[in-house]
């Protein structure tokens, strides 16, 4: 026989509690049956089937365990690459404290929900760059996502297609063949501003192979200025300030194409927590079984016995002192 827990702090005042208080209720009927000049073993009677259930009930919440049973356990992952727009137009401020900032705040919690994946980072903006591979370790997750800002890429535009044909290549080149395809995904997150010409063809690869694209949208359709410099907002070769609003319809088709679905962060509407279910809805693949003996607490047969033994406490009556 083994235990869930052990004798600790909570039983033993339980058990000294009992213990005092019996004792003194056993020293008032005694001190009566003096007076009276009568005989209190009737209290022996009771003391011993308190005792019994006292004990019965102790034992039960210290969790008996008999036997052992043999379970076969899995682990089950997929595999994330996040994507994440690094180009200028991510500094604007129609979503506060800006675009990037709510991003990073969101992208803790998104990797949170996903402890048993491996989550990867991917920063894009005309060019793209892996900051950081695949990995369980959240809190490297969480360091680097602390540290993106627009600096971190060149900013000559936005191109959707390095980062999709970055993940797509890690994939590929994956040599745990225990995650398929269909166990793989990208989430990508930008404003939608795609200047790039080789999106479709990113696509159709990732669409071949059956790995599916959720694509983020940040932004409002009223859109902003983009900050320039100290105190200063970027302007076209006019002089006129550039405004930069949320495009759905690039981020949507990347979606449709790929059977993946759209979600936005704007004024009005946050889609973060859809987009977790929706990624884990995903069916991950199986990456190690192990058997395990597993032991079960049986602590009802002694909690049964017990609160028997409190009824017949209640409902019988015995004269502990007879006159």
């Amino acid at each position: 026989m083994t235990w869930f827990n052990e004798l600790g702090r909570i039983e033993l005042i339980l058990i000294s509690t009992f213990v005092f208080f019996y004792i003194l209720y056993l020293g008032k009927i005694h001190r009566i049956a003096s007076i009276l000049k009568t005989s209190a073993r009737g209290v022996l009677v009771k003391f011993f089937l308190r005792i019994i259930y006292f004990s019965l009930i102790i034992l039960a919440i210290l969790g008996p365990s008999f036997g052992e049973v043999s379970k076969e356990v899995e682990s089950k992952g997929k595999d994330i690459y996040i994507a994440v727009d690094l180009s200028m137009s991510m500094n604007a401020t129609d979503i506060q404290p800006s675009r990037l900032d709510k991003v990073k705040f969101e992208l803790k919690n998104i990797v949170a929900n996903f402890s048993s994946d491996r989550v990867g980072l991917i920063i894009f903006s005309s060019e793209a760059f892996v900051q950081c591979p695949l990995t369980y370790d959240q809190s490297a997750l969480n360091l680097f996502i602390e540290t993106l800002n627009t600096n971190l890429v060149p900013n000559a535009g936005t191109d959707f297609a390095p980062p999709l044909q970055i993940a797509y290549k890690k994939f590929v080149e994956e040599k745990d063949e225990s995650v398929k395809d269909q166990a793989k995904t990208i989430i990508l997150i930008s404003d939608g501003e795609d200047f790039g010409e080789e999106t479709q063809d990113a696509l159709g690869e990732l669409e071949s192979r059956g790995i599916k694209v959720f694509t983020l949208g940040i932004g409002t359709q009223r859109g902003s200025t983009i900050p320039f410099r100290e105190r200063s907002v970027k302007r076209d070769e006019s002089g006129r300030e550039v405004i930069t609003t949320l495009k759905r319809e690039p981020l949507m088709d990347i979606a449709d194409r790929t059977q993946g679905k759209f979600f936005e962060i704007s004024d009005e509407k946050n889609n973060v927590a859809q987009l977790i279910e929706s990624v884990k809805k995903i069916e991950g693949q199986v990456r190690d079984k192990r058997k395990m003996d597993v032991k079960a607490n049986k602590f009802y047969i002694f909690l049964l016995p017990a609160l028997l033994l409190v009824l017949l406490d209640i409902f019988i009556t015995i004269k502990v002192v007879k006159v």
